[in-house]
């Protein structure tokens, strides 16, 4: 009897056949003595459209929604350029596939799709949708070495025991399913934004996203410049050796008066300075953590020009199924203790011929292995196969993957920081000079990528040596504006839902490793799943904002055009906005992937928040005044619709706004109950006044009881129902 192994891609399938030496390749498929190895092209099926369980949603009307299936079902997915046919490719794979899970000889089958919420989804999709009844079994591999490929065969564990991983990406797709579709639907035909009729796209991770960037280009856009002094004077050693000193008093460098700070430069010419303390410090600078793949498209995208994050996890993506590195999509930046021998063996490996080969030495430390900050996947590392043949995009990211590694095993780098200050010899001048600098002491793991440092280096000098100044000026320094977000601090932001190193301005220029190593409540947010997306669809989902219009590109920077602008300051459902409420959703995900939570009580939330939301939208007038309706020769403008501002016209039953094309449901029906329950009718002169006025005025009002009174009317808005509903006033 033989197994079927149900691959993620062809390229997968593959490298399994090569690791049992299976060369009878047949149409779709290969086969050996004891298995057959298929393959699919990452999910052959897609969810039911909402015009599949219903033909009366293919056209898009309000009333329609919100829709929600009782019961979610599967299709082959759709062709990529003609969307109402299927796959021909998927649908011949999946016949194949089921073919050989049916044949007779096939006592079980192996999911050997990726080891995550996506991947486990793609295979179980197959199994559900052919109902399958045989023994399902599940290889969990980080790498597709021929090695690792025959210990995760030794080692298969029952699909039964995915059943929360499976829970989790399935409670995922439906979410993003009915949240996109409502929404997406519903604000398309309330705020009709683009001209083109453009659908509105909106998601559980592209808006906070979204929001983001908007938020940084409003803190850009509302910075007020501002502009402080600072002296700085030059000394001069008995050696001729030079050094500078920023002038400190009550410890602060940061002057308001300019003149103030040129008198005492004029006050300290040719005089001397004492050397009244000199601190020294050896500090050890450790090396930047192993990537996750967060920190690889930032490291990437920062350091090339014209690379995505998106195309850094294609790259990666294709490195990780030719056998070169690990699994790409991973949040982690450490590796599994139980990895340390072959961490050894891949170390050795590489290591050969490197000029530096010498100084690196394995060691089994906290900062690599721990298995307390690896959640799934271990960090992005190399594997024992060293590449050859690699394309020039492939080669950026396989050698800063490799080089990443290699710095763990490296010297710690070693430095001298010192600190002197000068104290002038003159009453006028209460402060002191304050001089700053390092000296490298060991380069380290530093010597791998050549990285210089770019500090100050100071002279040698002694307490209470005399110097002369030699020189001093006035500095002015302008405090700017924050810079637009780039793909790498967008990432970060995804990655911890806005948690993150507090650090001035200058951050992005600031070494990887001091970005990178300190923050233990960012660390723990990555972990706990406390984010906005995954590592696999964060590239994804700015690629997305990109495609469809909510932001662009400038350089390298990011930042939203008028439809995003327009998106975040409008749409009403203010909690997909919100970072902590997509931040909590992902955890939910997270948790039900650990077993913590149920699958079914997720959805239920998603629901109701959904038709919650739904109900917003379609009581949400705030964009219809940016719609503006021209009548069409015949037709009499009775006054200005207080919702949008456009005419009321009168129609056949009533009086309403000539706005009702893009939603505006202000209307007053002609044959009101309310109205004529007082014994009064709706005329046009009526509704004028009530326009021009907010309220119109009757007399000889009838009440139920019989009496006779007087009142204004007012035809308000009720924000819960979004209808509107009459005001008495007594005169």
């Amino acid at each position: 009897m033989k197994k079927v192994v149900i691959a993620e891609k062809p390229s997968v399938a593959k490298n399994i056949a090569d690791a049992f030496k299976i060369k009878n390749r047949k149409d779709g498929y290969f086969e050996g003595e004891e298995y057959i190895i298929t393959w699919a092209f990452g999910h052959l099926l897609q969810l039911y459209d909402a015009k599949d369980y219903d033909e009366n949603m293919k056209g898009w009307r309000m009333e329609k929604f919100p829709f929600i299936p009782e019961e979610f079902k599967y299709k082959v997915k759709n062709d990529g350029i003609n969307k109402n046919i299927e796959d021909k490719g998927a649908a011949k794979q999946l016949k194949i596939i089921k073919s050989l899970m049916y044949r007779e000889d096939v006592d079980g089958i192996i999911s050997a799709t990726d080891f995550d919420r996506e991947g486990q989804v793609i295979s179980d999709e197959i199994f559900m949708h052919y109902n399958i009844k045989k023994p399902i079994y599940r290889i969990l591999l980080n790498e597709w070495t021929e090695d690792e490929v025959k210990k995760g065969m030794s080692n298969l564990k029952l699909n039964s025991e995915m059943q929360s991983l499976q829970d989790a990406g399935i409670g995922r797709q439906w979410a993003d399913w009915i949240i996109g579709i409502n929404l997406t639907s519903v604000a398309t035909i309330r705020y009709n934004l683009s001209k083109n009729g453009k659908i509105l796209n909106i998601g559980r991770v592209l808006l906070p996203t979204l929001k983001i960037i908007y938020d940084r280009d409003l803190e850009i856009e509302n910075f007020k410049s501002t502009t402080y002094y600072k002296l700085i004077a030059n000394f001069k050693t008995e050696e001729n050796k030079e050094y500078e000193g920023i002038y400190y008093l009550n410890n602060s460098e940061k002057f308001e008066n300019r003149n103030d700070l040129a008198a005492i430069g004029k006050a300290i010419e040719n005089k001397k300075g004492k050397i009244v303390l000199k601190e020294t410090e050896k500090k050890k600078d450790y090396p930047p953590f192993l990537f996750n793949l967060s920190n690889l498209q930032g490291h990437v995208t920062s350091k090339y020009k014209g690379w995505t994050s998106d195309k850094v996890l294609k790259v990666a993506q294709s490195l990780y199924e030719k056998k070169f590195i690990t699994y790409p999509r991973t949040g982690s930046m450490a590796l599994e203790e139980s990895l340390v021998d072959r961490t050894r063996k891949v170390l050795e490996n590489i290591k050969k011929g490197l000029p530096y080969g010498e100084q690196i030495k394995f060691i089994k430390s906290k900062r690599v292995f721990d298995n307390k900050k690896v959640e799934s996947h271990s960090a992005i590392v190399p594997t024992y196969m060293k590449p050859n043949g690699l394309s020039a995009d492939e080669k950026i990211v396989y050698e800063a993957v490799k080089n990443r590694f290699i710095m763990q095993f490296m010297p710690v780098a070693e430095y001298e920081e010192s600190k002197i200050v000068t104290k002038v010899e003159c009453e006028e001048v209460k402060g002191e000079f304050v001089s700053k600098g390092k000296i490298q002491l060991v380069e380290g793991w530093r010597l791998v990528e050549k990285i210089e440092s770019k500090d100050t280096m100071l002279p040698n000098v002694q307490e209470n040596e005399i110097v002369d100044v030699a020189s001093s000026k006035v500095s002015s320094v302008t405090k700017k504006p924050p810079k637009k977000h780039t793909e790498k601090t967008l990432l970060r932001l995804m990655e911890t839902c806005g948690k993150k190193l507090k650090k001035d301005s200058k951050d992005e220029n600031e070494d990887e490793s001091k970005e990178e190593n300190n923050s233990e409540e960012m660390m723990a947010s990555i972990l706990s799943g406390f984010s906005i997306g995954t590592p696999a669809t964060r590239a994804e989902t700015i690629k997305k904002l990109k495609d469809i219009g909510y932001i662009e590109t400038k350089g390298k920077s990011l930042t939203c055009t008028k439809l995003g602008r327009t998106m975040v300051e409008i749409f009403p459902v203010k909690e997909l906005l919100d970072l902590e409420y997509t931040g909590r959703l992902e955890k939910t995900l997270s948790d039900i992937e650990k077993g913590k939570f149920q699958k079914s009580e997720f959805l239920n939330l998603i629901k109701e928040f959904t038709i919650d939301g739904v109900n917003k939208i379609k009581n949400d007038t705030s964009a219809l005044k940016n719609v503006k309706v021209k009548l069409e020769e015949g037709q009499e403008s009775i006054g200005k619709c207080p919702v949008c501002g456009n005419p009321v016209i009168e129609g056949e039953k009533g009086f309403g706004c000539s706005n009702w094309k893009s939603g505006c449901r202000y209307t007053i029906w002609k044959n009101d109950k309310y109205i004529t329950s007082f014994g009064k009718t709706v005329s046009k002169e009526m509704v004028s006044l009530l326009l021009k006025n907010g309220k119109v005025g009757f007399r000889n009002l009838k009440s139920k009881k019989g009496n006779t009174f007087s009142a204004y009317f007012r035809y308000e808005l009720n924000k819960e129902t979004g209808y509107f509903n009459w005001k008495i006033e007594f005169i």
